[in-house]
């Protein structure tokens, strides 16, 4: 069987000889062998046992544990239970850089899209980006009442073709129209608010302004309630709403 110096033995397991003497002061890596003139000596199972205890190291464990962890009769078992341990801690550190990587690269697709970029839009996309999935789930919610009523008035306009009977046309017509204006706009006008480009803080305008303004899918031409300014405004989700 092979047997290996100090030197040898720190070579191979990436560590310093004073790390390997280290661990024999505390007890925890003690050579195999002394030769007659005092020289310490390893085999294979202490380079493996040596191996352990640098992984151990590397994942914070302090030398005391470790110790204790190698006097177990079946080291084997804790060592694989701090593994998955281990595993699932480095699962969830990369799962939080995925989410700080996708921030930033959206952060760059919408400073792309801002002409006039100031330290202070920096906080208007961050606010955007926050409630963004909140916005979508309001948009998809409104979007699927207009595709069901789309659905509706085709159909009633079908039969309204073929058998010549209007009514159920009339009808579905005044009870979409009743569920868009009592419902849907009020619903969408409680949870939407607007970031103000020249003062950038956060305003919630009239439900008539909003109602009549030209707007496109993520703007708003709006008077500022802050700094009274009128331009086109980014819709955003009103965090207000929750509490109301």
């Amino acid at each position: 069987m092979s047997k290996y110096t100090t030197g040898e033995v720190a070579k191979l397991c990436g560590v310093t000889v004073r790390t390997v003497q280290y661990y024999d002061q505390r007890s925890i890596l003690i050579p195999s062998e002394l030769t007659e003139g005092g020289r310490r000596l390893y085999s294979e199972d202490d380079v493996k046992k040596l191996k352990i205890i640098c992984f151990l190291r590397d994942l914070g464990l302090p030398i005391n544990t470790i110790a204790e962890i190698l006097k177990e009769e079946d080291p084997h078992s804790v060592i694989s239970l701090l593994l998955a341990e281990h595993e699932q801690t480095l699962k969830a550190e990369l799962d939080e850089c995925q989410k700080k990587y996708d921030s930033i690269k959206a952060l760059k697709k919408e400073i792309k899209e801002i002409d006039d970029f100031s330290v202070n839009s920096i906080g208007d996309i961050a606010h955007i980006m926050k409630s963004k999935d909140k916005l979508r789930k309001i948009r998809i919610s409104i979007a699927l009442v207009g595709i069901i009523g789309g659905i509706v008035e085709v159909a009633t306009a079908v039969l309204w073709g073929i058998t010549g009977i209007w009514i159920p046309f009339a009808v579905s017509y005044v009870v979409i129209a009743a569920v868009c204006f009592f419902w849907l706009l009020p619903y969408y006008y409680k949870n939407i608010a607007y970031i103000c480009p020249n003062c950038h803080e956060v305003f919630k305008p009239s439900f008539k302004e909003v109602l009549w303004a030209n707007h496109t899918p993520k703007t708003r031409k709006l008077t500022c309630t802050h700094c009274h300014k009128k331009g086109w405004c980014v819709e955003t989700y009103d965090e207000n709403s929750e509490k109301k």
